[in-house]
């Protein structure tokens, strides 16, 4: 057997050795070329990143200018225009009257991590009694930072890596909230924050309309701040510019990430409601927190030219068109027994898997399966008992085409293995 390479791939066995049909040595458009000289078409969007296709050439040139022009420029103690210019595009994009500031970072993980911090010192600096706790979903996914793994609801191995559990509590996703509202009985007055995925990247389960008014409603009642993670919505890919847009009420902070450039820097920013962004202003407050690669001249120039296509290609109206087109794919493969279900929203698909006899797949079934669609071509995400479809926006309807046979042949292979 061949010895692991020297670089140490995320999520797997650390003696997982890869052919060059796993190795990818190319990407563009919605196609990634692999060292066998295989392409596969990509319909996760590279892991929810590149939803313009890979390679675009106007984010590209804007991160070559910017590297050019300004290899380096930090946010410690100091501005600099690049980052203003994109911060106010940011605040103009998702609107002034929800958000009011902008903090950068570098990943979804790392914002998380940042929303945590900022809403504990919110409550301890705020003169009423100090909140500590922050409360995420069962089953949610928020990174694997140190903060930020504790949040996730997913089992992550957690109890491995000793991360602190005291000051989290995690509740049920899909009871409409009641979940939320007895443990809000018990602990309300210590609730710092309610931290909620729109649609949860695991599985891609889609919040309620009932679990999100009681979440406002509750936090009217009791006063805690609301964190949305749309690493994985935000910027068109539920058919609205952000998941919470069609909350009857803004979220405090909203944590943004993957799209935010295309997938040409690591980023992501926090965008932070007036209630927060005043407090701070007003009671002189510091945030002490800091990334040495949050906002880089780069960064901000990819956020601008990503910005700018979304606007060119009337994003909202593009992803409902596509998300119309990917919910009758899905419903065909229901109504032919291929999947199970069908949960999430807009162009952010989940897809259900279950052994004839009803039982749901396990992990590694569920790999079996991606890898199956993969040796047909294209590649899917896999999800808990699940598949999921991100696909880039753009997606052709030969491409979607493409994609159901690969489907439907990496199933059918699965089954006959099985047999």
């Amino acid at each position: 057997m061949s010895a692991p390479h020297a670089l140490w791939t995320s999520l797997l066995p650390a003696d997982t050795v890869f052919p060059p049909s796993r190795v990818a040595v190319a990407a563009r458009g919605h196609r990634i070329t692999y060292a066998d000289g295989r392409t596969r078409l990509c319909a996760t969007s590279g892991l929810w990143n590149v939803p313009l296709g890979f390679g675009h050439p106007a984010i590209t040139e804007a991160v070559a200018g910017a590297t050019r022009d300004a290899s380096y420029l930090s946010l410690f103690r100091a501005p600099h225009r690049y980052a203003e210019e994109a911060a106010d595009a940011l605040i103009a994009l998702a609107g002034p009257d929800r958000y009011r500031r902008v903090l950068f970072s570098t990943s979804g993980g790392a914002a998380n991590d940042a929303a945590m911090k900022l809403a504990r010192q919110y409550w301890a600096q705020g003169g009423s009694a100090p909140r500590s706790l922050i409360v995420g979903l069962r089953g949610s996914y928020h990174g694997t930072m140190y903060g930020s793994h504790v949040l996730s609801g997913d089992d992550l191995a957690q109890s491995v890596y000793g991360v602190d559990r005291r000051a989290v509590r995690h509740v049920a996703p899909d009871d409409d909230g009641d979940d939320l509202a007895l443990l809000l009985e018990r602990e309300g007055a210590r609730v710092a924050a309610v931290v909620v995925e729109p649609v949860r990247g695991s599985g891609a389960h889609a919040l309620s309309d009932e679990f999100v008014r009681r979440l406002l409603e509750l936090r009217e009642q009791h006063g805690f701040l609301i964190v949305a993670d749309e690493v994985a919505t935000g910027f068109g890919r539920t058919g609205t510019m952000f998941a919470t847009d069609r909350w009857a009420a803004a979220p405090d902070v909203l944590l943004l990430s993957k799209a935010l450039t295309n997938g040409a820097m690591g980023a992501a920013v926090l965008l932070v409601g007036a209630r927060v962004a005043s407090a701070f202003v007003e009671g002189g407050w510091t945030f002490v927190h800091g990334e040495t690669q949050a906002g880089t001249p780069a960064c901000a120039a990819a956020v601008l030219a990503v910005i700018d296509e979304l606007r060119r290609m009337d994003v909202e109206a593009t992803t409902q068109a596509l998300g119309l087109e990917l919910h009758r794919l899905a419903t065909a493969w229901k109504d032919d027994g291929i999947v199970s279900g069908i949960t999430g929203r807009g162009c952010f698909l989940g897809l259900g898997l279950r052994h004839p006899d009803g039982r749901a797949l396990s992990g590694p079934d569920v790999q079996d399966v991606v890898s199956a669609v993969a040796d047909h071509g294209v590649i899917v995400h896999p999800g808990p008992s699940a598949f999921e479809l991100i696909p880039a926006y753009g997606f052709t309807a030969g491409e979607l085409a493409e994609t159901d046979r690969a489907v439907r042949a990496g199933l059918a292979q699965v089954r006959e293995a099985s047999a």
